[in-house]
Formats: C-alpha cells, structure tokens, sequence
C-alpha cells in the first residue's frame, strides 16, 4: 500500500508524506504513554478537581 505512495513522489508530496508520519509518530507515542500510566496516577488526577483542600479559597457555598 505504501509503496504506491513512495514510487511517484516529487515536489510538495514530499511534505505530505512527512507531515503524515510525524501525523502517525505523534498518536503513536501518545497511545503508548496513555497504555502504560499507572492507575495510581489516573484516580489522584481525576480527583484533584474534587478535593477542596485550598486553605485560601473563598467558600462560596
């Protein structure tokens, strides 16, 4: 398939396919990253929205 691509490439398809596999590099390394985060680390971010513990935070309620 990728062969197609790279037998006529001239000009501006040159960026095209290079924007393309940094495209592809980039969601890569980020699913990796994502895949290998500790569960730990997920609850304490999704927490921290909830924990009011700002000494200096008006109470508005």
């Amino acid at each position: 398939m990728f062969k197609q691509f790279t037998e006529d490439v001239s000009g501006n398809q040159v960026y095209l396919l290079s924007a393309l596999g940094i495209f592809l590099l980039f969601f890569i390394v980020v699913t990796i990253l994502l895949i290998r985060l500790r569960k730990q680390h997920i609850d304490h971010m999704s927490a921290l929205p909830l924990q009011d513990s700002d000494i200096n935070s008006p109470n508005i309620l």
